[in-house]
């Protein structure tokens, strides 16, 4: 999952207003855990500078410039290139902002499916019919006719009903689904339309044969990077470290990270009283509550991860 972007502001020590602030795009695996549903596991980031700020960095410290996009690529490159040897599938679910072809397509070309959320605006075409027997070159990739989106979504007729595991319970959706074609993502895409209180969204994946529950369950997964980050804020500390150089920002932004993974990772096996018991000297905690890392305290004994294929969560 790619998450971004991500804002990390940090106050002046005094206590004064913010004084600066980063932007994170970050990569985390999504696991789904026994008893607590899916986990975020945050695993790498890269720091986003601007292009016009880039001149206030010394040289001998400044990154080349790279827009979030092309971070986002070289981090969904990196996780395929090593969970493609377990021989699974690698989906990437990430929020609208990187529903653009500088992403798709490259993702797309390491044969890696990406999930978010689509437009209601956007140019979308019908599928391509047979090519005709007479007809010389390669299959047409995109249909002839363009397709309303935002008309297809104000339309009652067509929809489903259909019951999900959606944030770790069972919640039934109206939805509306349907093969087409988009150029930003390089060929055919699944769209999902929801039905929500305050009106319809629109969700897509870059496998046409994706189910409507691989879609929506992957979306309402990369809110658990949310809660990842929560906790990387107010308990492990991200964005507190008072250093100067890129580098070493980068460095300490990754400790942080990696701290809450391998806690997580400690943690998940072990039960209740495993992860507890370490706070009866201190009598103004109330050890029955305590949960390590906010999410990690109370989870039962046990491991399941994705078993059709390797689920990763961007933020930038």
């Amino acid at each position: 999952m790619c998450k971004g972007p991500e804002f990390i502001t940090t106050r002046h020590p005094a206590g004064g207003p913010f004084v600066y602030g980063h932007v994170w795009v970050v990569l985390g695996l999504l696991a789904r855990h026994p008893a607590w549903g899916i986990i975020a596991l945050p695993l790498l980031a890269r720091l986003y500078v601007r292009e016009k700020n880039l001149v206030g960095i010394a040289p001998e410290h400044r990154p080349a410039f790279r827009t979030k996009l092309e971070l986002a690529v070289e981090l969904v490159r990196w996780a395929a290139s090593w969970l493609g040897h377990l021989g699974k599938g690698v989906w990437v679910v990430a929020d609208g902002a990187y529903a653009k072809a500088a992403f798709l397509k490259p993702t797309r070309a390491l044969a890696v499916t990406v999930v978010s959320r689509l437009r209601k605006d956007s140019a979308l075409w019908t599928v391509p019919g047979p090519r005709a027997p007479h007809r010389r070159g390669p299959n047409r990739t995109y249909g002839e006719h363009r397709i309303d989106l935002a008309r297809r979504g104000g339309q009652k007729r067509g929809r489903a009903t259909g019951t999900f595991d959606l944030y770790g319970k069972a919640t039934e959706k109206r939805y509306k689904t349907f093969v087409a074609t988009w150029r930003p993502a390089g060929g055919a895409i699944r769209v999902v339309l929801v039905d929500e209180p305050k009106g319809w969204v629109a969700f897509f994946c870059t496998d046409p044969t994706a189910t409507v529950a691989d879609i929506l369950e992957a979306v309402a997964g990369r809110f658990s990077l949310e809660v990842a980050f929560r906790d990387l804020k107010e308990v492990v500390g991200v964005g507190r470290q008072q250093v100067r150089r890129v580098g070493a920002n980068v460095g300490a932004f990754h400790v942080c990270l990696w701290a809450h993974t391998t806690t997580e990772a400690w943690a998940w096996g072990r039960d209740r009283d495993g992860l507890v018991g370490h706070r009866s000297t201190s009598p103004w905690d109330d050890a029955a509550g305590v949960r390590v890392m906010r999410t990690s305290g109370e989870r039962g004994v046990g491991n399941s991860w994705p078993s059709k294929s390797t689920r990763l969560s961007g933020r930038a």
